[in-house]
């Protein structure tokens, strides 16, 4: 490779990883864009009440209270949060960044590292060898910031899910949480079974099939209709 193909190489992996970061980051702070708003509230007057209750809501703005995550931190974040809740999760990764001086490890850091390291942080043994069957890959070249910016939900739901413990709720989040992908549904997370649960008076928690029959009339824009969700199981003891 030339010195000119090698430059260029390194700014397009430059390029990837801030428009990743940037897709993670961006509208943080703003509110919820008033097309899909619109929408959803036209579509499902039971979504249209709670929006109407949150007329300033920040779909993004819990991020804020995340540490700065490319594509490796953002599943990381993912995988530790399997099954935990968010105070649980936080509490993990705050150790996990402490262990590696401030801030969350790279794929070669966590490779390099004691497996005891990643299990006295709090997390478990099996979700450790997931973090570092990921890193792998990341240093492999078969994941990249560059590449799952530029792939398909549908891609990178298979591409992660081909690694043991990852499942579709990781991947999912990670469509959420790293791209901003407008059209995804948690169908599986429990806090957002209760929340339907509770919004659309199911006498019982609701399946994974019913999530998705619900969440039809959302398309396509099933992401921020999950961020209501959210923010009414979050916000119901307050």
């Amino acid at each position: 490779m030339t010195l000119k193909a090698e430059a260029d190489a390194l700014a397009g992996v430059v390029r990837a990883k801030r428009a990743l970061d940037g897709r993670a980051r961006r509208g943080a702070s703003a509110v919820a864009d008033p097309t899909a708003r619109e929408f959803l509230r036209r579509a499902d007057p039971v979504l249209g009440g709670l929006i109407d209750a949150r007329p300033d809501f920040q779909p993004r703005a819990w991020l804020n209270e995340l540490p700065p995550l490319d594509a490796f931190g953002t599943l990381i974040f993912q995988v530790i949060g399997q099954q935990l809740s968010v105070s649980a999760t936080r509490t993990i990764v705050s150790r996990l960044q402490e262990r590696f001086g401030g801030h969350m490890p790279s794929p070669q850091e966590l490779l390099a590292a004691d497996p005891q390291e990643l299990r006295a942080s709090g997390m478990s043994n099996r979700k450790g060898a997931t973090l570092r069957a990921l890193a792998e890959r990341f240093l492999d070249g078969q994941l990249s910031d560059e590449s799952l910016a530029r792939m398909t939900d549908e891609a990178i739901e298979a591409a992660l899910t081909e690694i043991p413990g990852i499942g579709p709720w990781t991947a999912h989040g990670f469509l959420i949480v790293a791209l901003d992908r407008p059209d995804v549904l948690l169908s599986g997370d429990l806090a957002l079974r209760r929340a339907v649960q509770r919004a659309y008076v199911f006498d019982h928690l609701p399946t994974e099939d019913e999530m998705v029959q619900v969440a039809e009339r959302w398309r396509p824009y099933r992401s921020l209709a999950v961020s209501y969700l959210f923010a009414s199981e979050f916000e119901k003891g307050t």
